[in-house]
């Protein structure tokens, strides 16, 4: 499913990103990467918010409709 439909405030598993690969690129720069794990802190209008490693990220609707969860 993708990562806008995941429950707030529990750690899910990257499975997939159908992206081009510039995007993946800047995806896997942030931490973003295939079978990491991230939580999601907030859902809003489609955009999310993610913990990544020590840090946080914000994701907006297009992206966030583009990786998909375990």
């Amino acid at each position: 499913m993708p990562i806008i439909m995941a429950p707030v405030d529990q750690e899910v598993r990257i499975v997939r990103i159908i992206a081009d690969e510039k995007t993946k690129k800047h995806l896997e720069n942030l931490g973003i990467t295939l079978n990491s794990t991230v939580t999601v802190l907030s859902v809003q209008s489609g955009g999310v918010i993610l913990k990544v490693k020590d840090g946080r990220l914000a994701l907006d609707a297009s992206l966030s409709r583009k990786i998909f969860i375990a």
